[in-house]
């Protein structure tokens, strides 16, 4: 086998799968647990938001630690904490305990994307990076489209509880392969001699790293206007992913008058469906994109396109059908999920090098984590206030056309470029 970073892509897509399945276990067990705590849906809203709470207060710590101590360890470390928080809320006896073990949780899953972002950086050539971030976050996807079905069937079948146990367990599995084969690919023994030669010729793009450079730090990057875009991109798109992931299974059960294992099918069904398009889209993008156009940010019009077809979510309201519903979920899923695959690449994309990967990606998915956080509790609100989900499909579609705007206007300049004009030495004529 002559690539073998698909290994790489392999653990990429299960990382983010497991951590997704960790955290649809508690949209997809929501109703059973709101009767046993006599929870509302107010604080219900509070409850499927809690881990994002940590989860961006963590951010940018991980990628810190990441730029600090490699994506080996790290990771390893924030898989430990998560998988172990989720097996812990199965034996959860209050409100209160829950609410502890998914703040636990979110603080150990906001390791993910930021180790995710700087494997990408350190193991695919450029034109690979596309297809590499659509893999990485089609795990978010895949992971509640099993993760619906399994926990589903496990409350069902034995109750809530041991679907908490055995969604959290399978990280112990990942852990294991993870610290055995995972290394950098100066170090891996995995692969052969021409193809780290290749990784570490392309993997910038073509162009050597300055060893000399210092690498941009916390307020070099928020001084660039491209990366505002990009965290605005992320938040907008996030808001729309975490409407689905939250309240997804609860409206199929209160609007849609579905059962528990049914509304788990109609769950699983627009997310599994949207991994295979939204692979497709990472695909399209490294083929049409040359060495010279990602390092100029060409990639920020696919990003563009995939946030309007997220906006596919307000037509929602009117769609009576549950077919053309999943559909719509299906098309709006994909286009918010190709959408922030392709805002990971493009940061990628933008950077000067390698050495600011794990901060860069964690401030980006703060962006996301932003408006995420936000999605469940305004949902909780809306829908108890105006007992409907219309309004809260209004909100995503209008956010979600709001980023394609920013994502193109505002992305087009690469990150640090003012810092190293600023530093250049300046020539006077005489």
């Amino acid at each position: 086998m002559k690539n073998r970073r698909i290994f790489i892509h392999v653990f990429l897509f299960s990382l983010t799968s497991i951590n997704y399945i960790d955290r649809v276990a508690l949209s997809v067990a929501a109703q059973p647990i709101a009767r046993e705590f006599g929870i509302s849906p107010i604080q219900l809203g509070f409850l499927l938001s809690s881990f994002i709470w940590t989860y961006f207060a963590s951010l940018v710590i991980w990628g810190l630690a990441l730029d600090r101590w490699g994506t080996r360890y790290v990771n390893a470390a924030g898989m430990a904490i998560f998988s172990l928080a989720t097996v812990a809320t199965g034996f959860a006896w209050s409100f209160g305990t829950i609410l502890v073990t998914r703040l636990v949780m979110g603080a150990g899953e906001a390791s993910s994307y930021p180790s995710g972002a700087k494997v990408i950086r350190e193991w695919m050539p450029a034109k690979e990076r596309g297809m590499a971030a659509a893999i990485l976050n089609s795990g978010s996807y895949a992971g509640p489209a099993v993760g619906a079905i399994v926990v589903a069937w496990a409350v069902q079948q034995f109750g809530w509880r041991t679907g908490f146990v055995l969604v959290g367990a399978t990280g112990s599995i990942w852990l294991f392969c993870w610290l055995k084969w995972f290394r950098k690919p100066e170090l891996a023994t995995f692969i052969g001699d021409e193809e780290r030669a290749l990784i570490l010729r392309e993997r910038n793009g073509g162009l050597v790293e300055d060893a000399s450079r210092s690498p941009l730090s916390i307020s070099d990057l928020l001084k660039s206007p491209s990366v505002w875009g990009l965290l605005v991109t992320q938040g907008f798109g996030s808001y729309a992913q975490f409407l689905f992931l939250t309240w997804l299974p609860s409206y199929l059960q209160t609007e849609r008058h579905l059962n528990l294992v049914n509304s788990g099918y109609l769950t699983a069904l627009p997310y599994a469906l949207s991994v295979i398009l939204a692979l497709l889209i990472g695909v399209l993008s490294d083929r049409l994109l040359t060495t010279e156009s990602c390092r100029k940010g060409g990639r920020r019009t696919m990003v563009a396109a995939c946030m309007l077809l997220t906006g596919f979510v307000l037509v929602t309201p009117f769609v009576d059908n549950v077919w053309v519903m999943v559909a719509v979920f299906t098309l709006s899923l994909t286009g918010a999920q190709a959408a922030i695959a392709m805002n990971i690449a493009l940061i990628g994309d933008l950077l000067p090098s390698s050495a600011e990967v794990g901060r860069a990606t964690g401030l980006l998915i703060t962006g996301g984590a932003s408006f995420a956080m936000l999605a469940p509790i305004a949902t909780g609100y809306v829908v108890a206030i105006t007992h409907s989900f219309d309004n809260a499909f209004y909100i995503a579609g209008v956010l979600a056309v709001a980023g394609a705007l920013v994502s193109f206007t505002m992305t087009r300049v690469p990150v640090g470029a003012q810092r190293d004009v600023a530093h250049q030495p300046v020539s006077v004529g005489i």
